[in-house]
């Protein structure tokens, strides 16, 4: 996170002095702040400085400097500058344009009023739509721990078939799920998935062997493909960059507390085997495809298209105010004018998709996500199923989920944060290598006369690994700088995920069992690999960006001014932008 200052290219007698610490949370460089004060121009707030490092910044980062809270919080941006503002200026066809005034200011306290009521309205139901999403794609790990797989005469090796056919469904939806969300707006798609996944997720009450087992599991990644980028997709139009971080820590928390309420549900529903002759799991895939249903049925009803479009037929007054739009509206095109280059209901063309697609400085980042969770993932699918083989029942073994569902959680908040405190993407999402080399070492060198209690202490720490996911999705984001190019890189990064989690499915084997030595030998050598993946990602995004600043510094602040101008440059390929690592 770094200071944001005012852009006055015309106003600089001299070369403007650049430095990679002073640019703006999107990466494009601004100058040395100069403030603009004329008649027409109503005072802006003074700029928020986060561009303190280092451990001593975690300390201020949670205390946050007192403000007072009915001074100006209006933000510098390119909006301020005579010679910039035309040039960032939200074309007609942006759904919000009628609500974009470069001169509106507010204050501190209207902003935290509003983004508590967004906080409320939005990013709370988009939580309960993920915890329905994992509620219906991991309750298949509860009826593990209730001999799903005997019940249906499956091997392991059917189970990994299972994940396998699931995951490359769900890659083979990303992409179109995201262009169709992109051309009727995710609050009409999401829900429509949500209905769709639910009745496919319930229907595995009828289960009747191996067949049907490969079916369901095929078509549940088939529709539920594509839910999570486009749901972060629609939560950037309502936060900074700042802001969604964070949020979409606490976005996936709700699949940490999915894992943990299902355990508990589970640990009553699976009480019912025997009722009318039917296993326990049958009722725990109806009555959990039931909750969905329900969820996403409300989901048509509780999700606006954007911030100015929450007014409907049901909803005649809306959400928010005439002055609680236009905040909105400004405070997150001032801090990224690039979200205005599309309507929330605007289609993506062919060319587009192929020019986001072969945007190669996003392809770290896309290997990256590969290759990042295999070392955790085979733990985590085979939880259930080792804690069983280690002699814990049904109710022991739900319960013993619980404790590395807490430990995720808590990492999960930890590296979001000093994500943002100490500015480097690299250093937060390397953790969770750091983390699982040791205890996947620890793993291997396991034998069958090992403590039942020492195995569990460790797979749970393994499966309560620090869940980097979230920083990768907003660091893909962050560097792809443009609505169009934004949503081809969140589908084509969960596709190169799940890519990842097809992999991870297919190494621990039936003939490795129970202790996969095998495995495990090749999750510790795959995690070496990554750690040499993220330090060559950080020389990379280093390296582009030390050769920007040696060409901006080289032009004349006219040169500098006509480039922002006329330039045809979009996105990340702007001279005056820089990348995140």
């Amino acid at each position: 996170m770094t200071t944001r200052l005012v852009q006055d290219l015309s106003a600089a007698k001299q070369p403007p002095s650049y430095d990679e610490d002073l640019s703006d949370e999107k990466g494009a460089l601004t100058p040395t702040a100069v403030s603009i004060n004329d008649e027409k121009r109503p005072p802006l707030g003074a700029p928020v400085d986060a561009s303190s490092t280092g451990m001593s910044a975690l300390w201020q980062y949670w205390k946050k400097p007192k403000l007072d809270l009915d001074t100006i919080a209006t933000q510098p941006s390119v909006f301020d500058d005579p010679n910039t503002i035309e040039a960032y200026r939200p074309p007609p066809q942006y759904e919000n344009a009628h609500k974009f005034d470069h001169l509106a200011r507010w204050t501190w306290r209207e902003e935290n009023s509003v983004l508590r009521k967004i906080d409320f309205r939005i990013m709370l139901w988009a939580c309960i739509m993920f915890f329905a999403l994992d509620l219906d794609r991991g309750n298949i790990s509860q009826a593990n721990s209730d001999n799903f797989l005997d019940d249906l005469s499956l091997t392991t090796n059917d189970f990994n078939l299972g994940n396998t056919l699931f995951r490359v469904s769900f890659l083979c939806a990303e992409l179109p799920s995201q262009l169709i969300s992109k051309r009727v707006g995710p609050d009409m798609w999401v829900p429509c998935q949500m209905v769709l996944w639910s009745f496919v997720s319930l229907s595995q009450y009828w289960l009747s062997g191996r067949k049907s087992f490969l079916a369901c599991r095929f078509l549940l990644g088939f529709l539920q493909g594509g839910f999570i980028p486009d749901v972060v997709l629609y939560l950037s139009y309502f936060y900074t960059k700042t802001e969604l971080p964070i949020r979409l820590a606490f976005f996936w928390i709700s699949n940490y507390a999915s894992d943990i309420i299902s355990a508990f549900l589970a640990t009553g529903i699976l009480k019912l085997r025997g009722v009318n002759g039917k296993e326990g799991w049958r009722y725990l895939f109806l009555i959990e495809g039931l909750l969905t249903l329900l969820v996403g049925v409300s989901s048509f009803f509780l999700m606006p298209p954007g911030p100015t479009q929450t007014r409907t037929w049901f909803r005649p007054k809306g959400w928010f105010n005439d002055r609680e739009e236009t905040i909105m509206v400004n405070r997150v095109l001032r801090d990224d004018p690039s979200k205005s280059d599309m309507h929330n209901r605007e289609g993506l063309s062919v060319i587009m998709i192929w020019e986001a697609v072969r945007d190669w400085r996003l392809w770290p980042i896309y290997a990256l996500g590969i290759v990042h969770m295999i070392p955790v993932g085979p733990p985590q699918t085979y939880l259930t199923l080792s804690l069983r083989n280690l002699g814990f029942d049904t109710t022991e073994t739900n319960l013993l989920t619980i404790p590395s569902v807490v430990i995720g959680a808590m990492m999960l908040l930890f590296t979001a944060y000093f994500s943002e405190v100490v500015n480097s993407r690299v250093a937060a999402t390397m953790i969770l290598q750091l983390w699982a080399l040791p205890l996947l070492i620890a793993l291997y060198t396991f034998t069958s006369d090992t403590s039942q209690w020492v195995y569990f202490a460790v797979v749970t720490l393994i499966t309560g690994f620090p869940y980097v996911h979230p920083i990768q999705v907003a660091w893909a984001s962050r560097n792809s700088y443009s609505v169009r190019t934004r949503t081809i890189s969140a589908s084509v990064y969960n596709m190169f995920v799940q890519a990842g989690a097809i992999v991870y499915a297919n190494i621990y084997r039936t003939d490795d069992k129970p202790l996969y030595k095998r495995g495990n030998r090749q999750l510790i050598a795959i995690t070496c690999m990554n750690i040499v993946l993220y330090i060559l990602t950080y020389f990379f995004y280093k390296t582009l960006n030390a050769r920007r600043e040696r060409i901006w510094k080289s032009w004349t602040p006219k040169e500098q001014q006509e480039y922002v101008e006329n330039t045809k440059d979009e996105g990340n390929k702007r001279m005056d932008f820089r990348f995140a690592y």
